[in-house]
């Protein structure tokens, strides 16, 4: 496991997008805060990277609600990244919500995954509780592609993007598994601000617990975790200073000199 700790929130932004830069430019057939997003389309438009042969799947998509509805995934991702870079549509899945049959979605999802020859980087951010995707607290640590009901604490979480109405916050979604995540061959989780500090915590310096999805990650060969000052405030002040001591070794992971595979080993 790798926890690079950033000075803020922009910084982090930056250092990830940076990161992904490097690994989509090294691989080269090859959830994210609104940050991170918007520092790789500089990116693509300043002609440091290309997004041309990359192929791309999203962890999440309620159930039931309109593609076209400005708080679906599908109009988040669009709106906000896909749009905006020189990907190839045909390379971009997002799971149908509104399907007729959702288990055969979430099966086809899995073998479009291993079709495309699996998943080389994951990139997501986690819930205050430590959930990824919509694996909820309780999930099973080798779950696949599913519907899932959302916890209620989400639900009321995520009422602010739905007019503060919590009765128009769809109650179920189809989600990517913890499983499906461990299978990438990279996970990069992005954690940010004192609402997540506790999460982190649960995530690195505790045991793994189903209760705290993101702790499965533990066990994953190449986990590369992302935080800001804010989110370090429940971490022991020895874990803090000993990932501080290692950012110049982290600094080569965003260095074009530096192939990242140099770092495989470090866990």
């Amino acid at each position: 496991m790798r926890l690079v700790i950033t000075k803020d929130y922009d910084e982090m932004a930056e250092w990830s997008a940076r990161y992904i830069k490097k690994r989509i430019n090294d691989f080269q057939p090859g959830s994210t805060p609104l940050g991170t997003y918007k520092r790789l389309i500089e990116f693509v438009k300043t002609k440091q990277l290309s997004f041309k042969y990359v192929v791309t799947f999203n962890m999440d998509e309620y159930v039931g609600l309109p593609r076209n509805h400005p708080e679906s995934y599908h109009s988040f991702m669009w709106n906000n990244f896909i749009k905006h870079i020189d990907i190839d549509p045909n390379n971009v899945h997002i799971l149908d919500g509104n399907a007729t049959d959702l288990i055969h979605e979430c099966n086809e999802y899995e073998r479009a995954i291993k079709d495309a020859g699996g998943v080389e980087l994951f990139v997501g951010g986690i819930g205050p509780d430590g959930h990824i995707a919509f694996n909820e607290p309780g999930s099973s640590l080798v779950s696949r592609t599913r519907v899932k009901t959302l916890a209620q604490d989400t639900i009321i979480a995520n009422a602010r993007f739905f007019d503060n109405d919590i009765k128009k916050v769809p109650t179920s979604a189809l989600t990517v598994g913890v499983g499906t995540v461990m299978d990438a061959r990279e996970v990069l989780i992005l954690i940010s601000g004192t609402a997540k500090a506790y999460a982190l915590h649960m995530a690195i310096e505790e045991g793994i617990n189903h209760m705290w999805t993101v702790s499965a990650f533990q066990n994953h060969p190449r986990f590369l975790c992302v935080c800001d000052e804010d989110a370090t405030m429940e971490l022991k002040v020895k874990t803090v200073r000993y990932f501080k001591s290692l950012m110049s070794v982290h600094s080569q992971l965003i260095d074009d000199n530096c192939h990242p595979s140099l770092f495989h080993t470090e866990n």
